[in-house]
């Protein structure tokens, strides 16, 4: 699957949001802008039932928050790069600073778990994270993710 197709430029910030829940707010209101049917609140709730099951934070400052959805038609994808790490309760204990969203339709379950098992890979590519990290805009980061 390209990641273009899920990821839209707008949906991809450098931020310094502070917090896990921050940053999860940020998440459901990029999101919440690209599916205007849907409430960044109804998102925002989504995401964090899935934390409730366990933390997203996968490790090495990475965290794939996602969370299923019944009122969409289609995966959509949020990428943030926190210009500050923050604590995310990954299973490393350490900060996070990359954080890959996504979101799908509730009767979409395989494409769900191919889409997270192909970006935790994706991810996993010390210089992919390399060049993320490195990145200074949206701009960039959107094409270091897509490229």
């Amino acid at each position: 699957m390209e990641l273009s197709t899920i990821l839209a430029p707008e949906c991809t910030s450098c931020a310094t949001p502070g917090s896990k829940k921050k940053v999860l707010e940020l998440i459901s209101d990029l999101a919440a802008a690209q599916y205007p049917s849907l409430s960044s609140q109804e998102i925002f709730e989504s995401l964090l039932a899935r934390e409730k099951m366990g933390s997203t934070g996968i490790g090495n400052g990475i965290a794939i928050p996602h969370g299923r959805l019944g009122s969409i038609d289609k995966p959509l994808a949020v990428l943030i790069k926190c210009e500050e790490a923050i604590g995310y309760d990954a299973i490393d204990k350490q900060p996070v600073d990359i954080l890959f969203a996504l979101l799908v339709p509730s009767d979409q379950c395989q494409q769900h778990l191919s889409t997270l098992a192909a970006m935790a890979e994706k991810l996993n590519d010390r210089q992919v994270l390399k060049q993320l990290r490195k990145s200074h805009d949206e701009k960039e980061l959107y094409q270091v993710i897509t490229g």
